[in-house]
């Protein structure tokens, strides 16, 4: 827990890990948050409520907590009015705050249904139950775009790029990414049959679901003496051992590549914890809230750090967790960014718990890189830009990872 200072005890700060899954370019994205909220007696332990009691203090939540005070410009009294005694179940009740977070024009704040908060949680625990793909929408069809190794899904033979056209019978085109990895979840041992296009053949694979703990970080050797490491995500519980055990299996080389590409956020603590072992002091990331107050979150001691030439890997979608990771190390020099101008996100969700085992992420500050940038919108521009070309993409040529590689390389033989 930060020491931040608040005046008011009910503004008081914590660390509290949480996530909210947000839609962005057809890929779902992973955000993150620390903010404390004022709360109602009904939040606490999700207690079941009546639906129209579900929207009044949906309403009351976003009134009190979103990060612009006035709410798009606009009466928000007027939401109350509309709905006052229209709600009878818990389908309009979520129409009703869809409509209302819609109108603040906010593509990050959404209200989470059950099943999505209960997705969440299994998130930030590092393990679900299902096959162990990764899935994305991309032109309306739902893809396979990753395997992960060791997993049914892997064992079963899917592929990378294989299109999912149906999940036990069921078509899943029009379905949202969270609807189509419900469908796929399910009990441990239990089966799934996974209809799939590949290369225009349409094919059934049965695979047994299995708890599926999800690893964040791979590294390895190249060239003898430069480190790779990938962080997949912030998202997971374990991400900060899983850094430090592929900094001991990386240990003995001269330089470092850090591949953050494609990684659309997560817990910020992860991104604090692994930034502060190239930041020994400073501040990290500055946080904005909703009436304008700032505070800093400083590096600690630590044991452990890093201090050998390293470059950052980053694409449009390097979101996030990210950018406070990325934009941490480029604003001290510790670190030069290569590829393309990240995603540009610099808003703070919470998952605030609702009444009936339901949440709401919602927008509830902003933050700025050490320099104070605000990179919302914007993104960080990498110091070398590297595209890679459709070609690049077919032939399974990473250019940016081997102009990564001949860059350091002449970073260590200009230090000899």
């Amino acid at each position: 827990m930060l020491n931040i200072g608040m005046k008011k005890r009910s503004q008081i700060i914590t660390f509290i890990l949480l996530v909210a899954t947000l839609v962005i370019l057809n890929k779902v994205f992973i955000s993150f948050d620390n903010f404390e909220v004022s709360e109602t007696p009904e939040m606490v332990d999700h207690d079941q409520v009546s639906s129209q009691k579900l929207f009044d203090n949906s309403w009351k939540i976003i009134r009190d907590n979103y990060y612009d005070a006035d709410l798009n410009k606009q009466v928000w009294s007027r939401w109350k009015e509309r709905y006052h005694g229209q709600i009878k179940t818990d389908d309009d009740a979520k129409v009703a705050i869809d409509t209302m977070l819609a109108s603040l024009n906010d593509p990050y704040s959404r209200y989470m249904s059950k099943s999505e908060y209960l997705e969440q949680n299994n998130s930030i625990s590092s393990k679900i139950t299902g096959i162990g793909v990764n899935i994305a929408s991309i032109a309306g069809k739902i893809h396979i775009v990753n395997v992960m190794e060791g997993t049914p899904a892997q064992f079963a033979n899917l592929l990378p790029k294989d299109i999912i056209l149906a999940i036990d019978g069921k078509e899943v085109n029009g379905l949202s990414i969270s609807e189509v990895a419900n469908l796929v979840r399910g009990p441990e041992n239990s089966f799934v049959n996974i209809t799939i296009l590949r290369n225009n053949d349409k094919l059934t694979k049965r695979v047994m679901r299995k708890e599926i703990k999800i690893k964040t970080v791979k590294s390895s050797v190249i060239d003898k003496n430069i480190g790779y490491i990938q962080i997949t995500s912030f998202i997971g519980s374990t991400t900060p051992n899983e850094f430090l055990e592929a900094l001991e299996k990386t240990k003995n080389t001269q330089g470092l590549i850090l591949d953050l590409r494609g990684n659309t956020g997560g817990l910020l603590p992860n991104a604090v914890f692994i930034a502060n072992l190239f930041i020994p002091k400073g501040n990290i990331v500055s946080i904005v809230g909703r009436n304008g107050y700032k505070y800093d979150i400083n590096a600690q001691d630590t044991e452990f750090g890093v201090n050998k030439p390293t470059i950052v890997l980053v694409d449009g979608n390097s979101a996030s967790a990210s950018e406070i990771l990325s934009g941490a190390l480029k604003d001290y020099n510790k670190a030069k960014l290569l590829g393309t101008k990240t995603y540009g996100k610099g808003m703070v969700q919470k998952i605030i718990p609702m009444p009936n085992e339901t949440g709401i992420n919602l927008t509830v500050a902003k933050y700025l890189t050490p320099k104070g940038t605000d990179i919302n919108k914007k993104g960080i521009t990498p110091d070398i830009k590297v595209n890679l070309s459709i070609q690049d993409v077919k032939n399974n040529n990473d250019a940016q990872l081997q102009v990564a590689k001949n860059t350091l390389s002449q970073m260590l033989l200009s230090k000899k």
